[in-house]
């Protein structure tokens, strides 16, 4: 069994921290820990959680350059973007912390008397985290969990948890009860999997890959156990031959490279019109030798290292010898580096084109008309995200329509925001994150009907 996990620097390989692994006996502690501390914050007046959350938010905003610095350290993260995921946090925490007050049930019109339901806190949710985007991803389970009146245990990733207990410091610190939300560094298989069986964790939050995803969900049925899934994506970036080639062509390197590629939403497979598909190619070539990779600490750093050595091999695995296409630039020496990659003359059902690469590797396709681009845009098991690039607002409907993806952006590859729902479609996950309904998401609802003719 292992007792602790070495935190390495990806962008060095040099060692920044060791972290102690939770065991299966220690999460059950945590769990009964957790379950008092609940009672006490769903005992609060909703005002009160909210106040709380909202120091809470106060809290990670003055300190998030220490926790973007930590992400860049542990995560290899471009400072740029580890700002932005700090600062991310901080409105997460706020918005959820703008719905306590706002969590109401309905009353119902029932003959003979009066029918309202409440929406009641679910107890202890279990958040197990990823390693790609540390900081935000879970917040998205915490801040809507902790507002519905949750207890959170937060499992993150074995080579990410320093942001984590960094939160979970920041959280006592603002008076938050204590034991409301712990974090527990751990593998997968004992961590995570002791949360998964333990009969006092109402929920799990998951976000990784499709195969533990499904894994997770196989361990939450045997107790019914409440799960949102987040997991894989190989999402599409549609560009027809009426859009702005020159824009689309210079905003798909970062649809495909933004933390290196390791992001479930991102466009890596590029599809085109036959018609503009050479033009298309020739203004992506100087777009994607433009894009800045090296030390993530530096702000003018665009791209920074994969997170592990076992990933650089999985993404080495996806790009034969000599393959046809378009490559940048990376460092050599230390650090876990690959090149920007465009892969061209590739077969539509090569791994490659439908399977998730996780890393700086995309794919350009031809396609001849709108109903060849929805086929190939739907040729792969997931349905998480995507892009249609055109001028005609017709067209933009048509195929966000029937592209089978939670999230579809017209000319813009942006996906997520906090103030609307996000989830995926097919193999891509279960459930609902973020938006106005997620605090309702940690929630049971209770129906009363009060007899008013007796």
């Amino acid at each position: 069994m292992i007792h602790e996990h070495r935190v390495l620097n990806p962008a060095t390989e040099e060692l920044v921290a060791t972290v102690p692994a939770t065991s299966a006996a220690e999460v059950s502690t945590a769990v009964t820990r957790a379950a008092e501390a609940q009672r006490t914050w769903a005992a609060l007046a909703p005002a009160d959680r909210a106040r709380l959350l909202r120091r809470f938010a106060v809290l990670v905003d003055d300190h998030r350059e220490r926790l973007a610095r930590l992400e860049v350290t542990e995560a290899g993260h471009t400072l740029g973007n580890a700002r932005w995921e700090a600062a991310n946090v901080r409105d997460l925490l706020d918005y959820a912390a703008g719905g306590v007050e706002r969590l109401t049930g309905r009353q119902i019109p029932v003959p003979g008397g009066i029918d309202i339901t409440f929406l009641e806190p679910l107890g202890v949710v279990g958040v197990i985290a990823p390693w790609n985007f540390p900081m935000p991803i879970a917040a998205w389970g915490i801040a809507p969990a902790l507002a519905a009146g949750n207890a959170v245990l937060l499992k993150p990733a074995e080579t990410t948890p320093l942001t984590a207990q960094y939160l979970a410091r920041l959280a006592l610190e603002a008076d938050l009860p204590e034991h409301l939300f712990q974090v527990l560094p751990g593998a997968g298989d004992v961590t995570g999997g002791a949360l998964v069986e333990h009969p006092g964790v109402a929920k799990i939050v998951f976000t990784g890959s499709t195969r533990v995803g499904k894994e997770i969900m196989a361990g939450c049925a045997d107790r019914v156990k409440r799960l949102t899934l987040e997991l894989g994506g190989k999402s599409p970036n549609i560009v027809f031959a009426d859009a702005d080639i020159e824009t689309a062509a210079a905003a798909a390197p970062m649809s495909f490279l933004d933390n290196a590629g390791q992001d479930c939403c991102a466009r890596s497979r590029i599809l085109v019109q036959r018609s503009v598909y050479d033009r298309f190619l020739e203004l992506l070539v100087p777009a994607v030798a433009s894009v800045v990779v090296g030390d993530p600490s530096d702000e003018r750093t665009q791209m920074g290292p994969l997170i592990s050595l076992s990933q650089l091999e999985r993404v080495r695995g996806f790009v034969p010898d000599g393959a046809d296409g378009i490559r940048g630039s990376a460092p050599t020496g230390p650090g876990f580096w690959f090149p920007p990659t465009v892969l061209t003359g590739v077969a539509p059902d090569a791994p490659v084109a439908t399977e998730e690469v996780f890393g700086p590797v995309a794919v350009v396709l031809p396609f001849e008309d709108e109903e060849e681009a929805v086929r190939l845009a739907d040729a792969t098991d997931h349905g998480l995200a995507g892009s249609v690039w055109t001028r005609d607002v017709g067209c933009a409907l048509r195929v966000s329509r029937a592209v089978r993806a939670g999230n579809l952006s017209v000319n813009s590859h942006s996906a997520v925001r906090y103030w609307t729902p996000f989830g995926g479609y097919k193999q891509s996950g279960l459930g609902r994150e973020l938006g106005p309904d997620a605090l309702a998401a940690f929630t049971e609802t209770k129906n009363v009907f009060i007899d008013t003719e007796a």
